[in-house]
């Protein structure tokens, strides 16, 4: 929800005029099935507290509301209400809601060592894995029923609208969360037993094993085996970083390779022999290669190597994938979710909405400004250093520098907390 920098009198003024103008002009898209939704606003005010339960029946309503309140910030619900304008949710009749992510740098591990332009592009990155790796590959999300939107603030969200979610209820939502995390995904149903009969020159998989299992004539020999790569779910998402890793060890060197099987409870002297039969021996590259775990021989010793790093990799997974993706905002099935196409009332930026295809080649900095028409002018002094890549030109001073900058870049650092209006005339 909304986190803004309070604003003495004058700049709230000055930036409501600046949204007016924008909402006057722009044609932001209402949301689909618009009269079964519910809105909320803050408005430009030193006190803002949030107007909510608002209804807007037809997309004329939807675009007078704009103009007329052109609010601070503005949300809608992502469910839909049978009565949407009444005041509490057993009231309103709750007939459905869209599925929901929400990516968010605030939840970012590591994100809080980078600057923000920096910020953004870690959670651009981690928004296309969670899109195409999960969403689309495992779920079967239908991209034609999903649209992505810049936030305008630290992140992006993911909208869903595919009657299949619909009428998930949270605890089902929460199993949609819980297989992103990896949460009860098995380590040893990480790999397979590859069964080989040497003699017969016969192969079988780990899935024939059991009492019901053919008996095979010749000599039997059982080796782990990495599933494909390309194998669905997180059996194909555990070989990709396994493998993964093995490259980084290679690139990296022995060393590093002891130091992190030991970090995950392999003995010292026994991760510096694995780390010299992988890296320096070049074992990490016949598994890459083949996929089996021969390299390590006797069958106990490669899967405890297995399990030690398929634990290590599900994880790092989650640490990442928690960053990825706030569960709350997914599970919530009355989560109200910011308007694509308004402004964010911290930084003016526009929520834009995106398809897949645009996501690669976003940038904030430009992409995200208001059209400034008439290439206005407005002069600022900074309240503290700052340094962003906007697109007419870096913006770049340090506290109580005066800079004259587009009025979008004013309107950022004003917002942000980071500069101030120059005293009114008299």
């Amino acid at each position: 929800m909304a986190r803004t920098v309070p604003l003495d009198a004058s700049a709230l003024a000055w930036a409501r005029e600046r949204f007016a103008e924008y909402y006057a002009r722009a044609d932001v898209p209402p949301p689909e099935k618009i009269a079964r939704r519910e809105f909320a606003a803050f408005p430009f005010a030193g006190t803002a507290m949030m107007r909510r339960h608002a209804t807007l029946r037809t997309d004329a309503e939807f675009r007078a509301f704009l103009a007329r309140e052109a609010p601070r910030h503005v949300y809608y619900s992502s469910a839909y209400y049978r009565r949407p304008a009444e005041p509490t949710m057993a009231a309103k009749e709750w007939l459905g809601a869209d599925l929901i992510f929400d990516l968010d740098a605030d939840h970012l591990r590591g994100a809080e060592s980078l600057d923000y332009p920096g910020q953004l592009a870690l959670v651009k990155e981690r928004l296309l894995r969670l899109v195409d790796d999960f969403l689309y590959r495992d779920l079967g999300v239908d991209p034609s029923r999903t649209s992505l939107a810049f936030s305008g603030g630290r992140g992006y969200h993911v909208h869903i609208r595919d009657d299949r979610f619909l009428t998930l209820t949270s605890p089902e939502r929460r199993e949609l969360v819980d297989y992103i995390l990896g949460i009860g995904f098995d380590p040893d149903r990480a790999w397979e037993q590859h069964r080989e009969d040497v003699r017969a020159g016969r192969t079988v998989s780990g899935s024939d094993e059991g009492e019901d299992a053919p008996r095979l004539a010749g000599h039997l020999t059982v080796t782990p085996r990495l599933y494909p790569p390309d194998a669905p779910g997180w059996q194909g998402r555990t070989t990709r970083a396994v493998l993964a890793m093995l490259a980084r060890w290679q690139r990296e060197g022995a060393p590093v390779a002891a130091a992190e099987m030991a970090d995950v409870g392999v003995e010292p002297g026994l991760a510096k022999r694995w780390a010299n039969l992988l890296v320096a021996r070049r074992g990490g590259t016949r598994i890459a290669e083949t996929l089996s775990l021969d390299v390590f021989g006797p069958r106990d010793a490669s899967t405890r190597f297995l399990r030690s790093m398929v634990v290590r990799t599900l994880e790092r997974a989650k640490i990442e994938v928690q960053g990825e993706t706030d569960a709350p905002v997914t599970t919530d099935v009355h989560r109200l979710i910011r308007l694509p196409g308004s402004l964010h009332g911290g930084t003016g930026f526009r929520v834009v909405p995106l398809a897949r295809d645009e996501v690669d080649r976003f940038d904030p900095f430009s992409d995200a400004l208001v059209p400034d028409g008439d290439s206005a002018q407005t002069a600022v002094t900074l309240t503290q250093d700052v340094g962003y890549p906007f697109a007419g030109g870096e913006v770049r001073g340090r506290a109580g520098d005066r800079l004259e900058l587009a009025t979008p870049a004013a309107l950022f650092l004003v917002l942000r907390g980071e500069a101030a209006l120059p005293p009114s005339p008299g």
